[in-house]
């Protein structure tokens, strides 16, 4: 560089000079300009979205403490066509019971002001640090907002005053109520106290099992008053709001228990509760008493069926999925709405139904389950809580019986508690608070839809006297292992539709090992020998576990998930990345994590019997507003296609082979009348769980047996004939037909060893193929010799689907093919004449 005097002095009249200086003034014009027309930009913006916003606001509703109060109309169910009335919903809060702030605990008032809106007491009715969080939360994943910012006070409101709100249909709309409602929000604040905002909450708020407010929901899951619930209870109340559904404590106590930890964990970070008062909650074993409670309460004198209570959630469910609902709202229009819902039962056939699944003269055992509680007060006034689990452990140690809680009569079921009970009774004791109730065991579950419609036409949850409304449905409710009725859906529904099998490929039957690295062997449910090729009707009629793992291994468990996912089975864990899940080979024998409910293993079975087109279960056909507006349409199904026509066909061809074949193991479930029936048996390990999946021309029924408390059954066929006795009285008046075939298949003789085409010294066989699907090799042919019939005492009608297999279950005593009918006295014909089933996919719909 070149510092010196005359180079300085050059630059700086360089610097000054009037060139340089004007080009600096305009640089500085331009800055101030575009600063300038920023701010002019921000202002504007801001004008714009404050009359934005102050024309959404002008437009608001007024508010006031009276409109924060809950009101409504009674609803009604009717038949399909309106003309008989099934059931009436509680009338306008009938089901609810008002108290004063001063009568709820401050425990149940803090735990739902830390789970909902932990600034309550500061904020003036909206939450901006919450809104913040929100939104930065909804930004970190990936656009999804779903975590929600409103408080207490937004909540009351759009539970109250926007209850008559039907559907955001644009983000205007979406825009305008939020806008809305946190106006009114600071309004109502203005004019309520926050102990008046919190009692119309807590007196407002869907807490499930038909309650509306905390007093009713007291009632209902602890039978006392609101005053009284313990630390604990309160937790457990204040953590169904969320999702009354999923955190139902009757029925999802586990997902309610996480969710009361959470509001236990905020009351303690809060400074609401101490440390130590947080472990003592933790340690209350509250679920228990509730289910003792919920034994003996019932909701009315008259309570709903298990079809209403089934067609109840299902309407909720769809007003907040379909129309965008909150559970209150939902709930709200459908106990208080004044709504007309049109079910889809068929009275004679529920009534058929009832009678069957409750006569006792079907089931192996008369047996009874157990549900107790009992509470000690001590002299010094400690309380000490027992559980059914105590008699439980009583009886294992005690007299060695490893399922304690299932007794031959009421009557043991009390001697054995009274000789509990005499072992931690003591003579000064204070009190003894006591639940004792029992429910017939072995239980059964039965529902039977239309398969062209989706309609449900009948449904029992479970056998026995239904004493209150909500209660357990075993049809609906419960996820039980499937057994071999996974092996159509989750194995060769997949082969035959998108691997090239058919019903005449071969699969050998041989020592065969799961590829998951653990090398555990498959079993057969017949005993430790093997049947060598074996063709895959054959598979289907016998039930052999290790074709059926061979195949899902062939065809990957991942397709196999793709499919069942498509069959709406929504209980399945199909992320490889969640542990446990079911993407692997076990699943082809029902080896699944969570199980299947019977609804949805019937719309399983059910898109096979319609032509391989799934519709969606449903219990209603219409929802009707209370001004006659059609709120809910489920005339035209909801069904999108799973299989190919002919892949339905072929199967459903097949499991006509576990009724008729001389070794099918659906047998007992052929109907006497000569109605052709398809479907397919499933009994899991230790014979826990029985099913049967099977179809007419005209509906489609499972069935599912077993104890509840999991004690392996001694009989594994009585189901069959249960299914076949309610299926024999629905179509007695119904004209015998055929399944129809679709164009896209043929029928052509075949091999009956290798299921190639057939040479002059091969044995034949008929067999369906979908068309351009025949084999095209010939068989190398065979020297024809007498069939061996060292194998025929070796079937019966049970089949195990467990990944390990089981030895072979001792053979039933009734007649394998049945021969006379099995009901105990001649059935008693159905109250009225059942609908017969429309057929909108055949061109030969039933008889009228």
């Amino acid at each position: 560089m070149n510092y010196g005097k005359r180079n300085v002095s050059k630059k700086q009249k360089a610097l000054t000079s009037k060139s340089t200086m004007k080009k600096k003034r305009a640089g500085v014009r331009v800055l101030k300009a575009t600063l300038l027309t920023l701010i002019l930009c921000a202002i504007l913006a801001v004008v714009g979205v404050g009359l934005f916003a102050k024309r959404i606001i002008d437009n608001a509703p007024d508010i006031s403490p009276a409109n924060v109060k809950p009101e409504g109309y009674s609803t009604t169910v009717y038949n399909q066509d309106g003309s008989e009335e099934l059931e009436r919903f509680v009338a306008a809060n009938a089901n609810r019971i008002y108290k004063p702030i001063s009568e709820i605990p401050k425990d149940l008032q803090h735990a739902f002001v830390a789970i909902e809106d932990e600034r309550f007491y500061e904020h003036k009715g909206i939450d901006p640090q919450g809104i913040i969080r929100a939104g930065i939360t909804g930004i970190l994943n990936g656009g999804n907002f779903s975590q929600g910012a409103s408080t207490l006070t937004q909540q009351l409101i759009k539970n109250t005053i926007y209850t008559d709100f039907m559907e955001e249909d644009t983000f205007y709309e979406r825009v305008e109520r939020k806008l809305q409602e946190q106006y009114l929000a600071l309004q109502l604040e203005k004019q309520e106290s926050k102990e008046q905002i919190l009692e119309n909450y807590l007196n407002t708020i869907n807490l499930g099992q038909n309650t509306l407010g905390v007093q009713t929901a007291a009632k209902r899951y602890f039978g006392k008053d609101v005053s009284e619930l313990s630390l604990s209870e309160c937790a457990v109340v204040a953590a169904i709001t969320q999702n009354p559904t999923r955190y139902n404590p009757i029925t999802n106590p586990d997902e309610n228990a996480k969710r009361r930890d959470k509001v236990l964990r905020n009351m303690a970070e809060q400074g609401y509760i101490t440390e130590a008062q947080r472990q003592e909650a933790l340690a209350d074993q509250v679920y228990e008493r509730i289910q003792i409670v919920n034994s003996a309460v019932s909701a009315d004198d008259s309570p709903y069926t298990y079809f209403i209570d089934a067609l109840s959630s299902q309407v909720q469910e769809d007003l907040e999925t379909k129309l965008g609902y909150s559970a209150t709202q939902a709930y709200n229009a459908v106990y208080s709405g004044g709504l007309s819902i049109f079910a889809t039962q068929d009275k004679a056939l529920q009534a058929i139904c009832d009678e069957e699944i409750n006569n006792d003269e079907y089931y192996p055992a008369s047996e009874v389950g157990l549900s107790y509680a009992f509470t000690i007060v001590r002299a010094d006034g400690t309380v000490e809580n027992f559980g059914q689990e105590h008699i439980a452990a009583y009886m294992k140690e005690v007299h060695g019986d490893k399922y304690g809680l299932v007794f031959d009569s009421e009557e043991t079921a009390r001697a054995y508690v009274e000789e509990w009970k005499a072992t931690v009774v003591r003579p000064d004791d204070q009190s003894h608070d006591e639940a004792f109730s029992t429910s017939p065991q072995p239980q059964a579950s039965f529902l039977i839809m239309d398969q062209y419609t989706g309609q449900v036409k009948a449904l029992s949850g479970g056998r026995g006297e239904k004493t209150s409304s909500k209660s357990f449905n075993r049809a609906t409710d419960s996820a039980r292992q499937p057994g071999s009725c996974f092996k159509i859906l989750a194995a060769y529904a997949p082969a035959i539709d998108s691997c090239g099998y058919n019903l005449a490929t071969t699969i050998k039957d041989e020592e065969y090992y799961y590829s998951d690295g653990e090398h555990k062997k498959v079993n057969n449910w017949w005993g430790d020998y093997y049947k060598g090729d074996m063709t895959v009707r054959s598979c289907i009629e016998q039930s052999a576990n290790v074709c059926a793992v061979k195949t899902i291994a062939d065809v990957t468990p991942a397709l196999s998930m793709e499919y069942l996912k498509e069959f709406g089975l929504t209980t399945i864990v199909t992320d490889p990345n969640v542990q446990p899940n079911d993407v692997h080979e076990a699943t082809a024998l029902g080896g699944i994590t969570n199980g299947v409910t019977n609804i949805e293993m019937t719309a399983a079975y059910a898109a096979i019997a319609n032509g391989g087109v799934y519709n969606r279960p449903v219990l209603y056909t219409k929802v009707i507003d209370h001004d006659g507006n059609v709120l809910l349409d489920n005339t035209t199904p909801e069904s999108h296609t799973v299989l190919k026509d002919s892949t339905a066909a072929l199967l459903t061809d097949g499991m006509k082979s576990v009724i008729y074949g001389s070794s099918g193991t659906g047998r007992r479930a052929a109907l006497y009348s000569g109605m052709p029936v398809s479907g397919k048996t499933g009994t899991t390990s230790s014979n826990v769980d029985i099913w049967f999946s099977g179809y007419t021309p005209y509906y489609t029924a499972s069935i599912w047996a077993g104890y509840d408390s999991n004690k392996p059954l001694t009989n594994t066929s009585f189901h069959l004939t249960i299914w076949r006795s309610i299926m024999e009285r629905i179509h007695e008046s119904l004209p015998v037909r055929e399944f129809a075939l679709p164009d896209s298949v043929e029928k052509a003789s075949v091999c009956s060893i290798t299921g190639l085409r057939a040479t002059s010294s091969c044995p034949t066989t008929s067999e369906l193929f979908a068309k351009g699907d025949l084999p095209d090799d010939y068989c190398s042919g065979h020297v024809v010799e007498t069939p061996d019939d060292d194998d025929d005492d070796k079937e019966d009608d049970n089949d195990s689907d467990s990944s390990s297999g089981t030895t072979q279950p001792e053979s039933p005593t009734e007649p394998e093919t049945p021969t006379t009918p099995e009901t105990p006295t001649e059935p008693t014909p159905p109250p009225t004449q059942p609908e017969t089933p429309t057929d909108p996919n055949t061109q030969n719909p039933p008889a009228q």
